[in-house]
C-alpha cells in the first residue's frame, strides 16, 4: 500500500508538472535528469502554483495542512503561490450535501427539521477534514444562527493510509540519514498521528473549545465561539455561527480603519499568554482558522475557530523555554547555551563557549530588525546547521509549539510587516518570569498550594510517623546488610586462605613423592631420601587437613 501511495505521489508530480515550481538554482545534480524525464509530458493549463494547490488536494488532507502551513510564508513564495496555497484554507472541495444530511440525521436521531429551523445544504466553507453548514436553531426561547461541522466520510482511512507512509519515510530517514536521528522524524510522526487523529473526534474539540473560551473569555481580546455540547457528536459539531474578518484580508481591514500595529502586537501576546499563563494554546492558527472582529476598530479582538489541535508544555519545559527566550532577547548566549547543556538538549560535555560563540554568529544577525527582514525558516535552517555540529536533539514536545509560532509568524507578517517581535514579547517574558520566580511569583505558589497543605494537614503526624518507621527499618535493614557483607567478606578471606595452604600442602605431597621414587628413577641422592620425603609428606597431609 505505501508504494502505490508513492507511485500516486509521483505520478501527481509529474501529471501536474509541479518541475514548474522548482527554482532554477535548485534544478542541479542527480535530479537534473529526472527532471529533463518529467519535461517530456504535456504540461496542463493551470500554472504552477495552482498545479501545486490542485496537487496537495488530490492528495488529501494530510498534505492539504502541509500547505496551509506553507500558505503564511509569504517570504519563501511568490504571491501567486502565497495566494494559491492561501485557498486550502477554507477552499477545499466540499463531499456531497446528501451525504453531509444523512451523516447529521444519523447523529441527532432524526430528520434535520427535528433539532434546526433551517438549515443551508450548499456549505459555508469546507477544509481538509471537515466542512461546515448554516444553520438556525432554537435556545430555549431564543432563535439562534449556528453551524454544523460535519467530518468527511471515510476520512479515517485515507489518514491511516498517508500516516503509514510517513512512518515508512520516518524509518527510512533515520536508516539513511545520520542527522534525521536527532530530529527524531519516528517521535515527530507519532505525535503527528495522534494529533490529527483527534482531529476527527469532535467531542474533543467541543471540550477543547470550551476550556480555551472559558480561559478568555473575560479578555476583552480573544473570543471563541459557544458549542452547544448536548447537540454534539464525535462526527457531528454545532456551534454559534460568528460573523468577522478573515485576519489576513488586508484590504476588508485597511477599508474598516482597523489598527493593524495593535492587532498584531495583540497577536503575539495571545500566542504568549496561552503558551506561559494558560499552558494551552491553540496549535492549528493559520489564516483560516482566525477572525477578527473590527467592530471597535481602534481596539480590534481576534475570533479562533478550529480548536481540535491545543498543545500543553510541562512545567520543566516551559521553564527552560522561557529562560531560553530572555536570554536570547538579551543576546546572553553564554545562558542559552548554558541552558540548554542544562536541560541535557545537548550533550553534557559541550564546550560552553564555542557554542555561545555559534549561537551569536546565528542570532544576532535578526535583532532590532522588523519582522519583514527577518525568516525563522532562516533561522531554524541555521541553528540546525548548529545542532548537527554540536550534536544537539530536537525535542520532539516542542515541535507543535515551534509550527504554531511559524504560524503566528506568518499572520504576522502580512498583517503589520514592520511588526518587532522582541519588542513585544520580552517584556511580557520578562514580567512573567518575574512573578514567577519573584516575592509575588512565590506569594502566589503558595496560596495556590496552600488549599491542599491544609488538606493534608491532619494527615502529617501520620505520614511523619510512618517515616520515622521506615527510616528506622531501613537503618535496621541497612545494619543487617552491613553485617551480611562482612561475614562474606571474612567467609572469602578463610576460602581464599584455604585455598592457599591447600596449594602448598598439594606442593609437599608432590615434592614427597618425588623424594621417594627420585632413587628408583635412577637418580643419584645425597642423603637418603627417606627422611625428606617423610617430612614433606606429614607437611603436605598436615596443611590440607587444617584448612579444609
Amino acid at each position: 500500500m505505501n508504494f502505490l501511495r508513492i507511485v500516486r505521489i509521483l505520478w501527481t508530480f509529474v501529471r501536474l508538472r509541479l518541475d514548474r515550481n522548482i527554482p532554477k538554482a535548485a534544478r542541479r545534480g542527480p535530479a537534473v535528469a529526472l527532471l529533463w524525464i518529467i519535461k517530456l509530458f504535456p504540461e496542463p493549463q493551470s500554472s504552477g502554483p495552482e498545479s501545486a494547490r490542485l496537487a496537495l488536494e488530490e492528495l488529501g488532507p494530510i498534505f492539504i495542512k502541509f500547505g496551509q502551513i506553507l500558505s503564511t510564508r509569504k517570504d519563501l513564495f511568490s504571491d501567486e503561490m502565497s495566494a494559491e496555497l492561501q485557498k486550502l484554507q477554507d477552499q477545499v472541495p466540499p463531499f456531497d450535501s446528501r451525504t453531509a444530511v444523512e451523516i447529521i440525521e444519523s447523529e441527532i436521531g432524526g430528520p434535520i427539521p427535528s433539532l434546526f429551523t433551517s438549515f443551508d445544504s450548499v456549505p459555508l466553507a469546507s477544509a481538509s477534514l471537515a466542512q461546515v453548514h448554516a444553520a438556525s436553531m432554537n435556545i430555549g426561547p431564543i432563535a439562534k444562527e449556528v453551524v454544523v461541522k460535519v467530518i468527511r466520510p471515510g476520512i479515517q482511512k485515507v489518514i491511516e493510509r498517508d500516516i503509514k507512509l510517513m512512518y515508512f519515510c520516518a524509518r527510512l530517514l533515520e536508516k539513511f540519514w545520520p542527522d534525521a536521528r536527532r530530529l527524531h522524524p519516528v517521535t515527530i510522526v507519532k505525535d503527528y498521528e495522534t494529533t490529527i487523529i483527534n482531529e476527527l473526534d469532535l467531542k474533543l474539540e467541543a471540550d477543547n473549545g470550551r476550556r480555551l473560551r472559558d480561559n478568555w473569555s473575560s479578555s476583552g481580546k480573544l473570543y471563541v465561539p459557544e458549542v452547544y455540547e448536548s447537540c454534539s457528536t464525535s462526527r457531528i459539531m454545532v456551534m454559534e455561527r460568528i460573523y468577522g474578518v478573515t485576519a489576513t484580508d488586508l484590504p476588508t481591514l485597511r477599508d474598516k480603519n482597523v489598527d493593524l500595529k495593535k492587532l498584531a502586537h495583540l497577536g503575539v501576546e495571545i500566542f504568549f499568554s496561552q503558551v506561559f499563563e494558560d499552558n494551552f494554546f491553540h496549535a492549528d492558527m493559520h489564516p483560516g482558522n482566525v477572525f477578527v472582529d473590527v467592530t471597535d476598530p481602534d481596539n480590534p479582538t481576534y475570533i479562533a475557530l478550529d480548536c481540535a489541535i491545543v498543545g500543553s508544555l510541562t512545567e520543566n519545559d516551559k521553564d527552560y523555554l522561557a529562560r531560553n527566550l530572555l536570554a536570547f532577547f538579551h543576546r546572553d548566549y553564554g545562558e542559552v547555551a548554558r541552558l540548554h547543556v542544562k536541560s541535557g538538549w545537548v550533550p553534557f560535555d559541550t564546550d560552553i563557549n564555542a557554542f555561545s560563540e555559534v549561537i551569536r554568529q546565528v542570532c544576532d544577525p535578526f535583532f532590532q530588525k522588523p519582522i519583514k527582514d527577518i525568516s525563522f525558516g532562516t533561522v531554524l535552517l541555521e541553528l540546525f546547521d548548529t545542532a548537527r555540529k554540536f550534536n544537539m536533539e530536537v525535542q520532539p514536545q516542542l515541535v507543535l509549539l515551534q509550527k504554531t509560532l511559524i504560524n503566528i509568524e506568518g499572520m504576522g507578517r502580512q498583517i503589520y510587516p514592520d511588526l518587532d517581535l522582541w519588542e513585544t514579547a520580552a517584556p511580557f517574558m520578562e514580567r512573567w518570569m518575574k512573578e514567577r520566580i519573584g516575592v509575588a511569583g512565590l506569594i502566589k505558589r503558595i496560596s495556590e498550594n496552600a488549599p491542599r497543605w491544609l488538606d493534608q494537614l491532619p494527615d502529617i503526624p501520620d505520614l511523619a510517623y510512618d517515616a520515622l518507621v521506615e527510616i528506622r527499618d531501613l537503618s535496621a535493614q541497612n545494619r543487617a546488610q552491613i553485617a551480611t557483607l562482612t561475614e562474606v567478606r571474612q567467609a572469602l578471606q578463610e576460602q581464599a586462605k584455604r585455598a592457599k595452604y591447600q596449594r602448598l600442602g598439594g606442593l609437599a605431597l608432590i615434592g614427597a613423592l618425588l623424594a621417594l621414587v627420585a632413587p628408583t628413577a635412577g637418580y643419584a641422592a645425597a642423603i637418603d631420601p627417606i627422611i625428606p620425603g617423610s617430612v614433606l609428606g606429614t607437611l603436605g597431609i598436615y596443611w590440607m587437613y587444617i584448612h579444609s
